[in-house]
């Protein structure tokens, strides 16, 4: 009888405890990090974590417009333990859990979608080889988010090493061959001098007798990947500079000082518009003593007319479902986000495209602050201002230190852009 009843706990007990046994993961199988204001302790970070998760081959979901743009994954004790060391919040939920936030998000009346991340991008970054990250945001924060890139410049850009990349970032660059107009107030520096003997023999290595020449076979190189399906992110004076450089091709708009000839007399009138990413009638800046490019910028605007205490920039918010691109780049815990100075602070309206998608803007000052476009097979991203957390950045200013901004919206924007090219592009929805 004893031995009866022994049998029928044992029949009885053991399938229990194994379906148990094999029931675990179903209760623990899902990473979770959410990108909410109060649940994402670093949310720099959490943009590398989910780097490292393509990176080792584990698919991603960005879950757009859900606790500020959320990332979801499989369970990995490398990636838990990344977290942990990196202190990025993160949960471990079910599956069961995980399907109920996804149908929250496939709901019609939820302004959300889930967007497959596939396969971390190359990532490269346009810089001279002597500048040090801080001299640049974008460099600034992969280094701190742990994110891996390639620093490429000239010889890399001319000799066709984009083909190797995904994803391209513009040092703060001047590609008129302006020297970033810093003439009037550092001609006498030792950088700046060194800077202009470095470009000269870049110049002549590559057989260019000018710099501004040598600048626009970058530019043109840069065009060309985007044609071919690459994704450009420009921020500060490589955005206005790049595409009055390439409106400018075969016009001198260069003065003496720069490449020791007068500039053409008419350069204004000859320059072509259509060969620009995103500006239009446009009026050049030709005095060389005047620290600007042309009228696109809003800096002066904004030294003049608005006060640190009030300048902050909006992000639209995009129906994520039918327009995911500009959902997915302005994802962020806030649509306000605190403006920013730079040699190119801010955009003005009446310089657009037509064909431009104004993502973020100061509407006191009729001003985009972050744009977007596409050409040819490929996209570009125009973040206007130098440093999301330091207002009005200066030369000889220190760097910044991103370990006190770990939650920075206006880092977020940065890189939103670097994730963007993992997505499992989904067609546009009509």
């Amino acid at each position: 009888m004893n031995k009866m009843r022994y049998r029928l706990v044992y029949s009885v007990l053991v399938p229990i405890a194994i379906g148990m046994l094999f029931q675990v993961p179903a209760f623990a199988s899902k990473i979770f990090i959410p990108m909410d204001a109060e649940g994402q302790a670093n949310h720099l970070k959490a943009y590398g974590v989910t780097f490292a998760a393509l990176k080792a081959g584990i698919p991603v979901d960005w879950l757009l417009n859900y606790k500020g743009g959320s990332f979801g994954m499989d369970q990995s004790e490398t990636i838990e333990r990344m977290c942990k060391l990196r202190g990025v919040t993160y949960e471990i939920i079910s599956d069961a859990q995980y399907g109920g936030i996804l149908n929250e998000i496939s709901n019609p009346d939820f302004n959300g979608d889930i967007i497959k991340l596939e396969k971390a991008p190359k990532i490269a970054v346009y810089t001279p080889p002597n500048k040090e990250p801080w001299d640049d945001a974008v460099t600034l924060v992969l280094t701190y988010a742990e994110i891996p890139f390639d620093k490429v410049y000239d010889d890399e850009v001319l000799a066709d090493d984009l083909n190797k990349y995904d994803w391209l970032h513009l040092h703060h660059e001047d590609f008129t061959g302006q020297y970033g107009k810093f003439w009037a107030q550092f001609r006498f520096a030792s950088w700046y001098q060194k800077d202009q003997k470095d470009a000269e023999a870049m110049a002549a290595k590559h057989g260019y007798k000018k710099v501004s020449q040598l600048q626009l076979a970058v530019a043109k190189k840069i065009r060309d990947f985007v044609a071919g399906g690459g994704y450009m992110f420009a921020m500060c004076s490589a955005t206005d500079s790049y595409d009055i450089a390439l409106a400018a091709e075969g016009v001198d708009i260069c003065a003496e000082p720069f490449d020791g000839d007068a500039m053409d007399p008419n350069a204004q009138q000859k320059l072509d518009f259509t060969k620009c990413f995103a500006f239009k009638d446009f009026i050049l800046v030709t005095n060389p003593a005047e620290y600007e490019y042309s009228n696109i910028d809003n800096t002066y605007f904004h030294q003049a007319s608005v006060p640190k205490n009030t300048d902050y920039f909006t992000l639209f918010t995009f129906s994520a479902k039918f327009d995911p691109v500009p959902a997915m780049l302005c994802q962020d815990h806030t649509t306000t986000i605190k403006g920013f100075m730079g040699q190119t602070t801010a955009f003005r309206k009446e310089v657009l495209k037509s064909s431009v998608l104004v993502m973020g803007d100061f509407k006191p000052a009729n001003e985009a602050r972050y744009i977007h476009g596409e050409y040819g097979k490929g996209t570009w991203t125009f973040y206007g201002g130098h440093d999301p957390e330091d207002y009005q950045h200066m030369i000889y200013d220190p760097p910044t230190d991103l370990s006190l901004h770990p939650n920075s919206p206006g880092y977020r924007l940065i890189l939103n852009n670097v994730l963007f090219p993992a997505a499992k592009k989904k067609p546009r929805k009509t």
